[in-house]
């Protein structure tokens, strides 16, 4: 049966997440692997060389299983860096942190020959850059780096919005102003989810009639939706260039240019809630067993 190895896991419970850890840490049980549950890093302290939670030192674990996209804190983020370098986790500090910065990861997923819109990166006095790229652009998207769910997403139409929009980002006191192109496309996406390189199962979403933005939070909607090979294709390659272990690939096609691009890689994708169950999203069981493969792969000495 081999040595038992101990695992952490930070799972998120809502929309159906407690019934799938249930499941993960019951499979992994069968091979001989515990599972520690709700491991809230914003519960841990470090000290003298230990990450202690619940009296439990988290570096001594063979693996630590994090995936809750609602509930991160810098501290949690700056303890998981440092879990990072002694133990394997899913998905790495490197590719958490690479997923969770919208304008590093496209600029990585370019480096890598795969399309995202158009961007521009500039410094937050470089607003004459701003009023360039509007010009050029006709229309563009502020995103915050870090931001998640549609949350601050704000569409730019004109030089006169970009001129209203101004005195609040400068409030803000960001350090840098991110945008992209706003790509004509049919107000779908296709989210593909991928488990250690392989597909795992594809939904689609549309936006709702007053919002051009996808995002379930931003009153997005959940239809079946089959991909063809090519954007399964785009999406592992994606996921594989960001390093991530699990990942969440939000896909649109371009009316303009005629082609797929890749829009965000999610290092934290839901699972289908049980609404989403009922609709036919059956790709839970098949993504579970793959984390579970791959937990038990890593934490074999």
């Amino acid at each position: 049966m081999g040595k038992k190895r101990t695992i952490g896991m930070w799972l998120y419970q809502n929309g159906g997440g407690e019934a799938i850890g249930k499941k993960i840490k019951k499979k992994l049980k069968e091979r001989n692997i515990e599972t520690i549950d709700n491991v809230n890093l914003r519960h841990a302290t470090a000290k003298n060389g230990n990450i202690v939670h619940n009296g439990i030192k988290l570096n001594k674990l063979d693996l630590f299983f994090s995936y809750n996209a609602g509930e991160q804190t810098q501290y949690q983020v700056y303890l998981y860096q440092a879990l990072n370098r002694v133990i394997p986790m899913i998905n790495s500090y490197e590719a958490f942190n690479l997923t969770e910065d919208k304008f590093q990861t496209s600029f990585v997923l370019r480096q890598n020959g795969i399309m995202t819109p158009d961007y521009r990166l500039c410094h937050r006095d470089d607003t004459d850059e701003l009023r360039r790229i509007i010009k050029k652009w006709d229309k563009m998207v502020y995103k915050p780096t870090d931001g998640w769910g549609g949350v601050g997403l704000t569409k730019i139409e004109s030089e006169a919005n970009l001129d209203m929009l101004m005195p609040f980002l400068n409030q803000m006191d960001l350090r840098y102003f991110y945008v992209e192109r706003f790509v004509k496309y049919d107000n779908t996406d296709f989210r593909v989810d991928i488990v250690d390189g392989e597909f795992v199962g594809c939904y689609g979403r549309k936006a709702s009639g007053t919002d051009w933005r996808t995002n379930i939070t931003s009153g997005g909607s959940v239809f079946m939706r089959e991909p063809n090979d090519e954007i399964i294709s785009i999406a592992k390659k994606a996921a594989k260039v960001c390093g991530a272990d699990i990942a969440g690939v939000d896909i649109i096609y371009d009316l303009e240019k005629e082609r797929y691009i890749v829009l965000e890689v999610n290092g934290i994708p839901a699972f289908a809630t049980p609404e989403q169950e009922k609709m036919g999203l059956d790709f839970n069981d098949k993504k579970i067993d793959l984390i579970v493969e791959m937990i038990d792969r890593k934490t074999k000495k």
